[in-house]
């Protein structure tokens, strides 16, 4: 199968989410203004550097409003928590996804406990084993292009703390993610957790 993006209109856009698999899923939790509470999961997010540590997640706009709540609420208040979804959590994660009407506190419609952050205003997932505070560095606006595009907002936000559970730090201060089961999103509604994994050193520069 061959498909020309300058010329296809009718190839599913499914794809791309089948093709760029397995992604990360950045659970991120936000806060009005006025003090409201947003959960939802992006599954388009991944780090972006680590000096300085710098995340990133996009979305695209909703079909009943300009922007998403997340969107709307980093833009009002320049923060945002990303929460580690595990395969434990991968259900109270499906529930926040859920296309609630604006200003509806995902939390409690997935029954999860909020814990307090340190130096942001959202609250964490208090069973998230990983959360990460941050604080919005800036968005990037990715206007259509072509016909059935749609408009996105990328997010770029430096890390200024870390909430690490116990359990999971190693001897010298390593995060055991393995032992975590983190969730994965792959194509259509499919989720996935860790599988078989092998480390794989830098290899030696071959000899002249």
């Amino acid at each position: 199968m061959y498909i020309d993006l300058d010329t296809a209109t009718d190839f599913k856009r499914s794809l791309f989410n089948a093709i760029v698999a397995p992604r990360p899923i950045g659970w991120i939790s936000t806060v009005s203004a006025d003090g409201r509470v947003n959960l939802a999961p992006f599954s388009h997010f991944n780090l972006v550097s680590t000096a300085p540590p710098v995340v990133m997640f996009s979305c695209n706009a909703p079909d009943d409003r300009e922007v998403k709540d997340t969107i709307a609420n980093v833009r009002a208040t320049g923060e945002f928590v990303t929460n580690l979804v595990t395969w434990d959590l991968r259900e109270q994660m499906n529930l926040s996804s859920f296309n609630a009407p604006h200003g509806t506190d995902e939390f409690e419609i997935a029954g999860l406990e909020k814990a307090a952050s340190s130096k942001v205003r959202p609250p964490r997932v208090a069973a998230s084993p990983a959360c990460m505070e941050c604080r919005l560095l800036q968005i990037v606006n990715i206007d259509p292009i072509g016909p059935g595009d749609t408009f996105s907002n990328v997010v770029f936000g430096r890390v200024v703390a870390l909430h690490l559970d116990d359990q999971f730090i190693e001897p010298g201060g390593r995060f055991d993610v393995v032992r975590t089961r983190p969730l994965t999103r792959l194509g259509g509604n499919q989720y996935a957790s860790t599988g078989p994994v092998v480390e794989l050193g830098r290899p030696n520069p071959p000899r002249a």
